[in-house]
């Protein structure tokens, strides 16, 4: 029994150790870094950069040799085939030429040792290819900038709503001491007989309402920390406390959505790509021109390496006429371009469209908190009137109560319109970037 008490006590000591790990404060600029480092879209994208740069090395074979080695074994009756073998291993006598032994030669066998060369020299429908997958290149590079700026938009939006979330729990902690306090009063009042029941229990619900709603944010608080983790990368279960951040809009305001934008930029090359796709295409109606070289070993014998000959040349080839598959090809290329083009406007009108939208909300929350700062005032002053009074035995408990809810309520929505008009600002500078 000694000993269970001690594992109990030691495992109590454990938890409650766990239980008071302080958060962690972390900046903005601590948390954008981690992300920029370990962010799994991130790190994503530049995986796509590697595999078109590895895609981008297979052209090469547009100019480099090709070397294959061979050993065959094969054997044979088919006459012609006999009489081949015999040929290519240097292996003919006068006796092969008896016509019984031409027309039923037997198992002739052929052991072939072959190494061939194949040497590209002028393909201008593979040259077009490897530029194009150069531009491929140049558009995962700013897919991978986009989402840079995607995950900073992210990180930055979880972090205003972190820093919002420890402003709602500021207030509730105010209101919830607030409310305790009024219900200390009250509950003295009711001891000595000058309240009801049901004034004390009014407060108690109250009370009760301020505690849960206080549970709730310090769980959100702690649903947003995880959030921010995982786009850090970072251990989950950590609680991150947020330092004062302030954004304020650039000196010169950007009005429309600028061309020169990583993801516009990328489509652009997109349609460079095409451009480069739909001329290569159509280079395919040219000759190719490819130089080719083979040195062959033949043997009767297996791992013999006898009679060596060679051949090489030069192919010139023309497909001249494939069924209109190559017109036909370079017809879908050119619709796939205006596909491209039309995604390329109906983006660019989206995201004006978004900016102006993110302009309005700005000014909106901007006008929002300044009215809300007035009615906070008015809502302090009525408070500590009805405090006075309340104290006085000259209002009802439900007053004083609703008039510390009402001034609670306005405090989170002026705190909601500041977290608004930072996510405007943030999704402004998310719309405007151009790196």
């Amino acid at each position: 029994m000694k000993v269970i008490a001690v594992i109990l006590l030691i495992s109590a000591s454990f938890f409650s150790t766990q239980a008071q790990v302080s958060p962690t404060p972390i900046q903005l600029s601590e948390a954008l870094e981690l992300a920029q480092k370990a962010n799994q879209q991130i790190r994503l994208a530049k995986i796509d950069e590697q595999i078109a740069g590895a895609n981008l090395k297979q052209t090469e074979a547009i100019w480099l040799p090709q070397l294959n080695l061979s050993y065959t074994a094969m054997n044979t009756n088919n006459p012609l085939n006999a009489f081949g073998f015999k040929l290519q291993q240097a292996n003919v006598t006068a006796a092969d030429f008896n016509p019984a032994l031409l027309n039923n030669p037997g198992a002739t066998p052929n052991y072939l040792t072959q190494l061939s060369l194949q040497q590209p020299i002028v393909n201008m429908d593979m040259l077009y290819m490897r530029k194009a997958a150069e531009k491929q290149t140049e558009v995962l590079s700013l897919q991978t900038k986009r989402t840079i700026e995607a995950v900073k938009l992210q990180v930055t939006q979880v972090y205003l709503n972190l820093q919002f979330l420890y402003a709602a729990e500021a207030v509730t902690k105010t209101a919830l001491t607030t409310v305790q306090s009024i219900y200390s009063f009250t509950k003295n009042r009711f001891d000595q007989g000058l309240m009801q029941k049901s004034d004390l229990l009014n407060v108690e619900v109250q009370v009760k309402n301020a505690e849960t709603q206080l549970n709730d944010i310090q769980s959100k608080i702690a649903s947003a920390s995880d959030q921010l983790g995982l786009l850090m990368n970072q251990p989950k279960g950590i609680v991150y406390t947020t330092n004062t951040l302030v954004l304020s809009l650039p000196t010169t305001m950007v009005k429309t959505i600028p061309t020169n934008r990583s993801d516009f930029k990328a489509m652009e090359t997109g349609l460079g790509i095409y451009d480069i796709a739909i001329k290569g295409t159509k280079m395919s109606w040219l000759p190719r021109l490819n130089a080719f070289a083979n040195y062959q070993l033949n043997d009767k014998k297996a791992l013999g390496f006898n009679a060596g000959s060679y051949f090489a040349g030069v192919q010139l080839s023309w497909d001249i006429l494939k069924g209109n598959q190559t017109k036909n090809k370079a017809a879908t290329q050119i619709i796939e371009k205006s596909k491209l083009k039309e995604q390329y406007n109906s983006r660019l009108d989206q995201e004006q469209v978004a900016l102006q939208s993110a302009l309005r909300n700005l000014k909106d929350a901007q006008y929002k908190y300044g009215q809300l700062q007035k009615s906070i005032e008015q809502a302090e002053e009525a408070l500590r009137i009805l405090q006075n009074r309340y104290q006085q035995g000259l209002v009802s408990t439900n007053d004083i109560l609703l008039a510390q809810t009402q001034l609670s309520q306005q405090k989170l929505m002026q705190a909601e319109a500041k977290l608004a008009e930072y996510s405007a600002i943030n999704y402004y500078d998310f719309l405007t970037t151009v790196q």
